[in-house]
């Protein structure tokens, strides 16, 4: 007994120790004050993307209708961040969109909470969300303001993983989309709780049908790690090259790689080219591209850029 004990306090500390080890390397990468990518705003019809950096690599997102100066953030991480800003520009904060239950997303919900003090709606689609009041599934609807929002179930990262497809009026026009873990720029996440499948039907179906100028607006900043794999997979990918020459420009300013588009998505990204000959050739030769999502992915999880 007094074995299991210690072995029991051993494996506590070494948790720990842990713990503070990545919490420190996060320290170094980002500084004790720093971002990991400088603050910008996009402008598109009827709302205002604020792009803010969060952690080492994430991204949170205010949603702003232009017209009633209302907002949704996405995925509040750093929840300080998030009510600094929406009391410099005067915002009323009334929602809070999660694509998934994973703490670097969903980790700062209860704290946003306690620091705002008003009443927030809190939408997911997983009841593992912390301060989750508002689920979602497939095709419900909300609006942020004069804002739609459109959810879609994109299930595999996580089981309860959803994005939102924001427009300015009742579902038309392309608008923006948030893209979680689900869709990177030149990439997909990791099959963590689903298959290729489910992987496919979310970005081959979903998300491609969404018109190709709808924005995205994805979970972390892997742009430079992705493209360098979407280029591994097709080497003579003119459109891969010149995306990896003007994101490295982008990052030696710290400067944001978000958003892409849908219809340059499709350029580049392989895990949406899985039907290309190229992608199919590279991924074995199988033309059936469930198959070929499941092997990009498999690559993927072990490829060194």
């Amino acid at each position: 007994m007094l074995a299991s004990a210690w072995r029991s306090v051993a494996t506590s500390v070494e948790t720990q120790l842990t713990a503070t080890y990545f919490r420190v390397q996060k320290l170094r990468k980002v500084g004790f004050r720093g971002m990991h990518s400088t603050l910008e705003d996009v402008q598109l019809e009827g709302m205002e993307i604020k792009i803010l950096p969060a952690l080492q690599d994430n991204y949170m997102y205010l949603i702003v209708d232009t017209k009633t100066r209302e907002a949704a953030v996405v995925d509040p991480v750093e929840p300080e961040l998030v009510i600094k800003t929406v009391q410099e520009q005067q915002l009323t904060l009334s929602k809070v969109l999660t694509t998934h239950h994973h703490w670097d997303h969903a980790g700062g919900n209860e704290k946003l909470l306690k620091l705002w003090e008003k009443e927030l709606d809190v939408y997911g689609g997983d009841d593992r969300i912390g301060a989750l009041n508002k689920k979602v599934q497939q095709d419900d609807t909300f609006t942020i303001g004069g804002l739609h929002v459109k959810c879609l179930s994109t299930p595999c990262h996580t089981t309860g993983h959803i994005c939102y497809h924001i427009t300015a009026q009742q579902g038309s026009g392309e608008g923006a989309v948030f893209t979680g873990d689900t869709l990177f720029q030149g990439g997909c996440g990791r099959f963590f709780e689903g298959t290729p499948e489910e992987m496919y039907e979310a970005l081959c179906t979903k998300l491609s049908a969404l018109p190709d100028a709808t924005k995205v607006f994805c979970g972390h900043e892997y742009t430079l790690q992705n493209m360098s794999f979407a280029r591994h997979v097709e080497p003579d990918n003119e459109v891969i090259q010149q995306r990896i020459e003007w994101a490295k420009h982008r990052r030696a300013s710290q400067d944001p790689t978000v958003p892409s588009t849908i219809g340059e998505e499709k350029s580049w990204n392989p895990f949406m080219r899985v039907h290309e000959a190229t992608v199919q050739k590279h991924a074995g030769g199988a033309t059936d591209p469930v198959v070929t999502m499941g092997k990009l992915r498999k690559e993927k999880d072990t490829f060194k850029a």
